[in-house]
């Protein structure tokens, strides 16, 4: 799982920043700005997945309950 997700959240960012100068070429800026949000939640709930899963695995590491 560790390399993949780098190329997936590099994908997104190379995908947004695509579809953002386009925008802003076409005088777009204010729904450049609304994709740029939402690539950025999009990136974040991947990241927030990852960290639950690391802390699931923890607690299953230590016996946690």
């Amino acid at each position: 799982m560790g390399v993949e997700i780098i190329f997936k959240i590099a994908a997104i960012g190379i995908l947004i920043t695509v579809i953002v100068q386009v925008l802003k070429k076409s005088d777009r800026d204010d729904i450049a700005t609304l994709v740029t949000i939402v690539g950025l939640i999009i990136v974040l709930t991947l990241v927030i997945t990852m960290i639950g899963d690391l802390f699931e695995t923890i607690k299953t590491i230590f016996n946690f309950s």
